[in-house]
């Protein structure tokens, strides 16, 4: 997949110094997810109902430690 075309972009809670980000992209397939600090790196598939499942758990707070 050429991943020039996509257009990724980062939450607004992300810190200002430009670390400790992931950034998303909507694809043909759903969604893609990268890592800011190496944005030539691997990328993370996501279908939409993936995705939507896995942004439900965050919400209802699944991750929290």
């Amino acid at each position: 997949m050429d991943l020039t075309d996509m257009r990724w972009r980062k939450s607004s809670y992300s810190s200002g110094n430009g670390g400790d980000c992931v950034e998303v992209a909507s694809i043909p397939s759903g969604t893609a997810v990268r890592d800011s600090k190496n944005p030539a790196g691997a990328f993370l598939r996501f279908s939409p109902t993936e995705w939507t499942d896995f942004l439900t758990a965050v919400k209802e707070g699944r991750f929290a430690g």
